[in-house]
């Protein structure tokens, strides 16, 4: 598997590091399981960390999107942190810029949690 992943707390919110490969397969299956354990629980707040991601595929593409969905069918929220370029632009081409929430940075994407919250 091409796809490290490991999770971690910052500010109340489950941060989920990726490193390697978003590719159709066994990476995106374990994606799913960790994000979908984090949705299960008593904060499905998710920030899914990209810095190290390194490509993405239509497989992956479509992972993204569906856990996207699971987050809002659990009241919870799932966003995007640090895309490379190459990754970015396969978010950009595909549209998903404007339907995912996908922030510069780790703690851009931690703030907008803190805003909802008191708005």
């Amino acid at each position: 598997m091409s796809l490290t992943i490991s999770k971690r707390n910052n500010a109340g919110i489950t941060v989920i590091d990726l490193s390697g490969r978003i590719v159709f397969g066994d990476e995106t299956q374990a994606l799913r399981g960790a994000v979908k354990e984090v949705l299960a629980g008593k904060d499905p707040n998710v920030v899914l960390n990209l810095a190290k991601v390194d490509y993405v595929d239509s497989g992956g593409i479509g992972t993204l999107v569906g856990l996207y969905t699971s987050a809002q069918a659990t009241g919870g929220d799932f966003k995007l942190a640090a895309p490379n370029d190459k990754v970015r632009r396969v978010l950009e081409i595909t549209r998903l810029m404007s339907i995912l929430s996908v922030y510069p940075d780790e703690s851009s994407a931690i703030r907008s949690f803190q805003r909802k919250a008191s708005a």
